[in-house]
């Protein structure tokens, strides 16, 4: 069946396609009876109008774009629902894009946004700010970064402080006994990994801990880099008695390994994970996270696009961290002689 038009609308309701479309945008120039007839006929015939063909005239589309890096991270699926929902409420669609955490895939889905004619994108960007994040900036589109920022690029951002929960983290463990902890990482192209990491290394000087740049992995923020990570620190020689990973994926491809191998999280390993995963509260033994609130985080990111949509420039905002203590990390440390061997 062919698409209905506004001609076809035209027709059924007996007036112009002028009228017709005059009626349709909400123009007070209309007799009662022409925007009965319009009525009618949008009813009768389904009529839809064309998105495109409608941004093209008029300098809105009610939708924004959401970029994350990667859809399948439970944090950035959490986001993304807060983001549609809050979107939603203040008249928007949002359309999605997975960046699957690679700079290519990435600009691919922000020229596509553009293309689209958002009225603004809410993205967690990858790199430094070159390719199609530039193109953002340079053609004024409003926009907002969330989670991750860019150096050099002033635009409104919502991100955490992820300094306090590590530095509670790495003090908490350090009380269990700990002198070894090791660290999977994320990226050094991002500025949650650069960020996340700095601040582990900073506080494990701080606490006299051991700082063997081999207790160190750097992942991808992805699950298979965790299991990686994994396997690369309990093969050492002198393998760390406690783990953190910067991120919730990597934490399960940390999680994955260790029940592959038999050992005991929060025994053999005490783990925690950044990030405040729903389910992470349900393993046995729970899991002990780094929480900072993913829904004020999509809020709030919202809430700025909408302020720079209509013109403003909000101030970037910067949410708490916070060690939430669970079993897994919570047991002090066994004598070596006492732990499963690998």
């Amino acid at each position: 069946m062919a698409d209905i038009t506004i001609k076809d609308v035209a027709a059924r309701a007996g007036v112009s396609a002028a009228t017709a479309s005059r009626v349709l945008s909400g123009n007070p120039a209309t007799s009662p009876q022409a925007r009965e007839n319009v009525a009618a006929a949008v009813i009768e015939l389904d009529y839809r109008p064309n998105a495109q063909a409608r941004a093209l005239r008029s300098t809105h589309s009610d939708s924004i774009g959401l970029l994350v890096p990667d859809v399948r991270n439970p944090f950035f699926a959490d986001l993304a629902h807060t983001v549609e929902q809050e979107a939603l409420s203040a008249g928007y669609v949002t359309l999605l894009g997975n960046a699957n955490e690679q700079k290519e895939q990435q600009d691919r889905y922000l020229d596509t946004l553009i293309s689209r004619r958002v009225d603004g994108i809410i993205v967690a960007p990858l790199g430094d700010g070159s390719g199609s994040i530039h193109s953002l900036i340079e053609r004024q589109i409003p926009t907002v970064f969330v989670d991750r920022a860019v150096d050099g690029i002033d635009v409104p951002s919502v991100t955490t402080d992820s300094e306090v929960g590590i530095r509670q983290t790495v003090e908490h463990l350090a009380s269990l006994g700990h002198t070894r902890i090791g660290y999977i990482s994320g990226p050094q192209a991002t500025s949650t990994g650069r960020d996340r990491f700095a601040a582990f290394t900073s506080t494990v000087a701080a606490a006299g801990l051991s700082q063997d740049p081999d207790l160190v992995y750097f992942g991808d923020f992805q699950a298979a880099s965790g299991s990686a990570g994994l396997h690369a620190l309990l093969g050492l020689n002198d393998p760390p008695t406690a783990l953190l990973a910067a991120d919730s994926l990597m934490a399960v491809g940390a999680i994955a390994i260790l029940h592959k191998l038999g050992l005991r999280i929060g025994t053999d390993l005490a783990l925690v994970a950044f990030d405040d995963i729903e389910w992470f509260a349900l393993l046995n033994p729970a899991l002990s996270v780094i929480s900072h609130s993913v829904e004020d985080m999509g809020r709030i990111a919202v809430d700025l696009l909408l302020e720079v949509v209509a013109g403003k420039t909000p101030q970037s905002v910067v949410l708490p961290s916070e060690l939430v203590i669970r079993a897994s990390s919570s047991l002090p440390i066994l004598p070596a002689s006492s732990r499963r061997k690998n």
